[in-house]
């Protein structure tokens, strides 16, 4: 990308320190931490300040859409909108349906991913949805490979991308998703499927507790420098 090209991405681009700058948008996309009670907080608080006509949108990558409308007095207006990582690259967009979510605001937020150059997947409201429900426990399993000593995390991402033709390995992938964010989501899966099948590796736990989270951290798998 250009120069000219980045400033001209960031002018487009406005912050503020208040979800009060939401009133009055046709849509609203929240993308806080993998947190429920952060989440219903911030649908409680869009509730109150958006019109009755915004279409809320969570980015959640494993958290039930049903439940996060229950926060809301809308919950036919509340939609998943889950963009892959990294956005600027990848072209999926998951949109998950809830049981309340009205046919105009599932139409709008289509139309809206396809406006942005993406490709929106339908899916149903269910734990991890389609994305994580497949992508996390094959990540959980590269992980107990390296602590069953099978292979280094370079040798197991080596072979899903040689082998598989992943386009980055599934260690590499976890380090940039954050190993916090796929802990949170193998329990989320857990709690909504199955305790054994799910289980999240100890040496995931392990890492997590010793605040190894991957790329925004500076060290998971692999070291990282600004």
């Amino acid at each position: 990308m250009t120069e000219d090209a980045r400033q001209r991405l960031l002018d487009r681009i406005s912050t503020d320190t208040s979800l009060e700058a939401a009133q009055g948008r046709e849509l609203v996309v929240e993308a806080a931490t993998e947190n429920p009670a952060i989440k219903f907080d911030i649908f409680r608080d869009l509730s109150r300040i958006c019109p009755a006509s915004t279409i809320l949108a969570s980015n959640t990558s494993s958290i039930s859409i049903n439940e996060i409308a229950k926060q809301t007095d809308r919950p036919e207006n509340v939609i998943g909108m889950h963009f892959m990582n990294p956005v600027p690259l990848m072209t999926l967009v998951e949109i998950v349906r809830g049981k309340k979510t009205a046919k105009w605001v599932l139409d709008r937020t289509v139309e809206i991913s396809k406006s942005l150059g993406k490709m929106p997947v339908i899916v149903q409201d269910s734990p991890g949805f389609v994305s994580n429900r497949v992508l996390m426990p094959m990540i959980n399993e590269a992980i107990y490979c390296v602590q069953d000593g099978i292979a280094s995390a370079e040798g197991v991402d080596a072979v899903m991308k040689l082998g598989m033709r992943h386009p980055l390995g599934p260690l590499a992938l976890a380090d940039l998703i954050g190993l916090d964010v796929c802990l949170s989501i193998m329990r989320v899966l857990q709690d909504g499927l199955d305790k054994q099948k799910y289980r999240p590796a100890p040496l995931l736990e392990k890492m997590v507790t010793a605040g190894k989270l991957g790329r925004k951290s500076g060290q998971g798998f692999y070291a990282y420098r600004d």
